[in-house]
């Protein structure tokens, strides 16, 4: 029993460790396109949302009751979604590259996908 605890929280630790490093690519990647007002206020809103998108998910880890542990995984979503139309919106003025974005698209739509399977997980136990 002891070691399907330890794969469950081996698991959490992977995915916090993949929303940090997603948080840490957008930091990156907003600092590396062209500086004007329109990339300037999405970007500084990805960083916002990227990075509530890990701490919500450091919460959650802490939390006592399921409705609790549901609403910090929601808000790890909901963030992440923001991110992703600041995302869309960026490349539908022509802020960045589209292969640099693609790839962290691609993170995101996985970490929404891993975040909700959590959410249905533990709305299931």
């Amino acid at each position: 029993m002891s070691n399907s605890n330890s794969n469950s929280n081996s698991k959490a630790f992977d995915l916090e460790d993949r929303l940090i490093a997603f948080a840490g690519e957008i930091v990156l990647y907003c600092g590396s396109i062209k500086k004007d007002f329109t990339s300037e206020y999405y970007t500084k809103q990805m960083i916002r949302s990227s990075g509530s998108a890990a701490l919500n998910f450091g919460e959650l880890q802490g939390t006592i009751t399921t409705k609790d542990f549901i609403f910090k995984a929601s808000l790890s979503i909901k963030e992440l979604k923001e991110t992703r139309m600041s995302l869309k919106i960026l490349r539908y003025v022509g802020a960045y590259k589209n292969e640099v974005i693609d790839n962290i698209l691609g993170e995101l739509e996985q970490l929404i996908a891993i975040v909700s399977k959590i959410i249905v997980n533990k709305r299931n136990v």
